[in-house]
């Protein structure tokens, strides 16, 4: 904790820090409302995975579009932007009467617009910290992202069993408007310009880094919104161990993330994460009591936010400066391939088997993303010891000869 003092001690990172968590504290309450929402009105958790799954393709292309975006136009015309369109599409998710194709095309449009917090914030911390700090900057924000998900599956049960599940959604959309703004407001994202890459867009994934690490983002989200759906699927949005339950996970990635997720990365680090993760899940499968559920997602959790934290370093340190944002919107699209995967094959599981269902699709997914590690560890650069900002961008230089 001392190293993550004296890392917070930079001026303006505080304010940073807390102002892009308020920012993108949706990301923890939106999908669990979108699908208490929709399997409120029709009654069936497939129709719910579609409407995510329209949620989380909009974002898989929003992201790299974004990250490109904002080293044309820079980064506060592109989140001003997306915020009102965010919030405006999933205002009117919450109250137009939800035929199920209009629910998938707002959806989509909101998920388009979600505004690119993660990039921006990203590209930005390798400016304002030194390089040696880099790597616990990295762990304190995936490690403090799980207060999202602690705080936000809670907040949205209780909201949905005051109110209904719609006004989770609303609350959600306030918050995207409020905490982007206070997020734009910090002087970090005016003052950080990121230089036009050379290569065209797109070109970052013949990186295999960005690739790999897309890939293995993709099989974790899946693995947790497979559970997302799983435990609502056993306990419904009425009782509160939904959000106890779902709040444990996020502790145990928040421990986990404190304790050794700054820890340099290694070719097999990333298989041994998500080897944690998958032990939970399979732990899990064991029984449905809510105390045993409670310690296997703990278990599970500890390995999350260290396979994010550690794909954020391999990352930036396998690309250029101009082409960080458009990579971690790579990384973003990845994890929402695999949330919308995860969301769409364990509504349908659920509906056919229960839980117990959701709560395998989970399961393979883990396992794949360990396995995926593990095979292609070769590609997973060994950051003991060495620099992890990215590399500088260099601009060509006309030399005169002087006469001789």
């Amino acid at each position: 904790m001392t190293n993550y003092a004296t890392v917070l001690r930079t001026p303006g990172l505080t304010r940073l820090l807390l102002s892009q968590l308020v920012a993108r504290f949706p990301a923890g309450m939106l999908s669990l409302a979108i699908l208490m929402h929709v399997e409120d009105t029709y009654n069936n958790f497939t129709s719910a995975g579609v409407v995510l799954a329209a949620l989380s393709i909009g974002q898989a292309v929003s992201g790299p579009v974004a990250g490109r975006l904002m080293t044309v136009w820079g980064m506060r015309p592109v989140l001003i932007f997306t915020m009102i369109a965010c919030s405006l599409s999933l205002t009117a998710l919450a109250l137009w009467p939800p035929v199920l194709w209009q629910a998938a095309i707002l959806a989509v449009l909101a998920g388009l617009s979600i505004p690119p917090v993660s990039p921006a914030v990203r590209t930005i911390y390798p400016k304002v910290v030194t390089a040696s700090q880099l790597s616990r900057l990295f762990s304190l924000d995936a490690s403090l992202q799980e207060v999202i998900w602690v705080i936000g599956p809670v907040a949205t049960t209780a909201v949905a069993f005051a109110i209904s599940p719609a006004a989770g959604i609303l609350v959600g959309a306030g918050i995207t408007l409020i905490g982007g703004l206070w997020f734009v407001a910090a002087p970090e994202v005016g003052k950080v310009r990121i230089p036009k890459s050379r290569r065209r867009a797109g070109a970052v994934l013949r990186n295999p880094v960005v690739v790999l690490m897309a890939v293995t983002g993709a099989l974790l989200v899946g693995a947790c919104s497979a559970i997302e759906a799983a435990v609502v699927a056993e306990f419904g949005h009425e009782r509160a161990e939904t959000g106890i339950l779902l709040a444990v996970f996020a502790v145990g990635s928040l421990v986990g993330g404190l304790a050794f997720g700054h820890l340099p990365l290694a070719p097999l680090s990333l298989a041994r994460r998500m080897g944690i993760v998958f032990l939970g899940i399979g732990l899990a499968l064991i029984s449905t009591n809510p105390v045993w559920l409670g310690a296997a997602f703990f278990v599970s959790g500890l390995g999350i936010a260290p396979v994010f934290s550690g794909s954020f370093s391999a990352v930036s340190s396998s690309v250029r400066f101009s082409e960080s944002a458009e990579s971690y919107g790579w990384m973003a699209t990845g994890q929402l391939i695999g949330a919308a995967a995860g969301s769409a094959l364990a509504g349908i599981a659920n509906d056919l088997a229960g839980s117990l269902g959701g709560f395998l699709v989970s399961a393979a997914f883990a396992l794949a993303g360990a396995v995926v590690a593990l095979l292609w560890r070769g590609h997973i650069p060994d950051l003991r010891g060495a620099d992890i900002a990215p590399r500088p961008d260099t601009e060509p230089m006309n030399i005169l000869n002087a006469p001789s």
